[in-house]
């Protein structure tokens, strides 16, 4: 007679602190492994208990160093199915190389689709994730991805806030207005967008406004910001044309040392962020929001082989 499959979850080196955020709100112990490297670099990944049979979640953010957490990822995949695992989940709260999803140019890769299909030859069942870069993501999978959104978790935070009175949601770019759109229907606040110019790599330009700007505090919404030169050129418009305050929506943040410099600036007057990823605000206007309820809630339905959709709305409201 078989019993039921049991939750077993397990992480990399990319962010074990969420990882334990979440196995606490589950009530779980967060699995026994040796993940490592090797003196030359190699990453070693040994499985310290018995999973034969098991329902197995593995939590690993591919940020920054990105090549790192992919294959820690990839190898720890292949341990659990070479343990006999029953199932294998990857729980990738930020999806690294999202936005080389196309060919833009002649001669490129399309680095998305390529790690897509090495986390399902390792041998990963199923994906979770948190506000992919462009949805369209999920169809480079030949395995069912669960697709979240940290929507409801910054609502939750912002609605109440006393500046949304007289606020605007804006995009800082028109491929951002469908995100920025369902949030400004969730506040029931005017929309608007900002037309931009990428310089190079690390410098955007921002060129033109469409929105209520004059006297209003600003909410950008964007799903991701490294250097915060989208955000700071935006800011810096924004309040040229009369706007309060600068706030960012930001599902994931991972500023380096430019990003950091930029953001001193006083420019954008916070930046409202999850833990999809390490972030240390320093002394910097940084408002960290934990996203482990939600991940841990989605992984107590797919265990459970209930249906996540529910997360996907605003409670509390």
């Amino acid at each position: 007679m078989s019993s039921s499959p049991l939750l077993k979850i397990f992480t990399g080196n990319a962010h074990p602190l969420l990882a334990r955020e979440m196995c606490a709100h589950m009530g779980a112990a967060l699995g026994a492994a040796t993940v490592t490297c090797f003196p030359d670099g190699e990453t070693f990944v040994q499985i310290k208990e018995n999973i034969r049979g098991d329902d197995v979640f593995v939590v690993q953010p591919t940020c920054n160093p990105a090549n790192d957490h992919i294959m820690e990822l990839l190898i720890m995949i292949d341990a659990l199915k070479r343990a006999s695992a029953k199932r294998i989940t990857a729980v990738v709260p930020f999806f690294g190389y999202a936005r080389q999803d196309r060919k833009d140019r002649p001669r490129v890769p399309i680095t998305a689709k390529l790690v897509a299909n090495l986390l399902t030859a390792a041998g990963a069942h199923r994906i979770l994730t948190l506000d992919l870069h462009a949805q369209q993501i999920q169809g480079f999978f030949d395995i069912p991805v669960d697709h979240l959104f940290a929507s409801p978790v910054f609502f939750n935070y912002i609605h109440k806030k006393k500046y949304l009175e007289d606020a605007t949601v804006f995009s800082p770019d028109i491929g951002g207005v469908k995100a920025a759109s369902a949030m400004s229907d969730l506040l029931n606040l005017p929309l608007g967008f900002v037309a931009k110019r990428r310089v190079d790599a690390n410098t955007v330009k921002a060129t033109d406004l469409v929105g209520e700007v004059e006297g209003r505090n600003i909410i950008i919404v964007d799903d991701m910001t490294e250097t915060a030169g989208t955000l700071v050129s935006a800011g810096k418009l924004l309040k040229q044309h009369g706007a309060k305050t600068v706030r960012a929506l930001v599902s994931h943040c991972m500023l380096g040392d430019v990003g950091r410099e930029r953001l001193r600036e006083g420019v954008i007057d916070e930046i409202i962020t999850t833990n999809s990823t390490p972030v240390e605000p320093g002394n910097l206007p940084i408002t960290v929001l934990s996203i482990a309820e939600l991940l841990g809630d989605a992984i107590l339905r797919i265990h459970s082989n209930e249906s996540v959709t529910d997360l996907f709305q605003v409670k509390g409201y």
